[in-house]
């Protein structure tokens, strides 16, 4: 006569322990990388010990030089940027008023700044925030 094994072996293997493992991964990288904004664009920020935290947005201005500004990642001139910016628009499709972040290399000269700042006035761009590094304390 044969017995029939009332237990069998359970050879299940739990993955709820394991995914529960990786998706913490996930989320410690997720909040302890930094994100490069404009990648490939080496400037020299200017330091400031009066900076304050700015909120980015998507539209950022980027000067090198008087012939290089790039708008987010594409380049233009000064005359290019008064078209890009005309065709941006200074609404977002919320309704809401878009701003600029205008970051420039420190040897940026003063008139090559104040020339993309009145490109930005004449496109209605009122909420422009330039961004700086925060100067080490002492």
């Amino acid at each position: 006569m044969q017995f029939k094994r009332r237990l069998r072996p359970n050879a299940n293997v739990d993955l709820v322990p394991m995914i529960d493992v990786v998706f913490q991964l996930v989320i410690f990288f997720m909040v302890s990388s930094t994100f490069i904004v404009t990648p490939g664009i080496n400037l020299n920020l200017p330091e400031s010990s009066s900076a304050e935290p700015i909120a980015m947005t998507r539209t950022v201005v980027s000067v090198v030089s008087e012939n290089e500004v790039y708008l987010n990642r594409d380049r233009h001139t000064l005359s290019s940027l008064d078209a890009a910016l005309r065709e941006l628009g200074t609404e977002t499709a919320d309704g809401t008023t878009r701003s600029i972040v205008v970051e420039a290399d420190g040897a940026v000269p003063y008139e090559t700044m104040v020339r993309v700042l009145d490109v930005m006035r004449r496109n209605d761009f009122r909420g422009v925030n330039l961004r700086t590094r925060e100067a080490p304390t002492d």
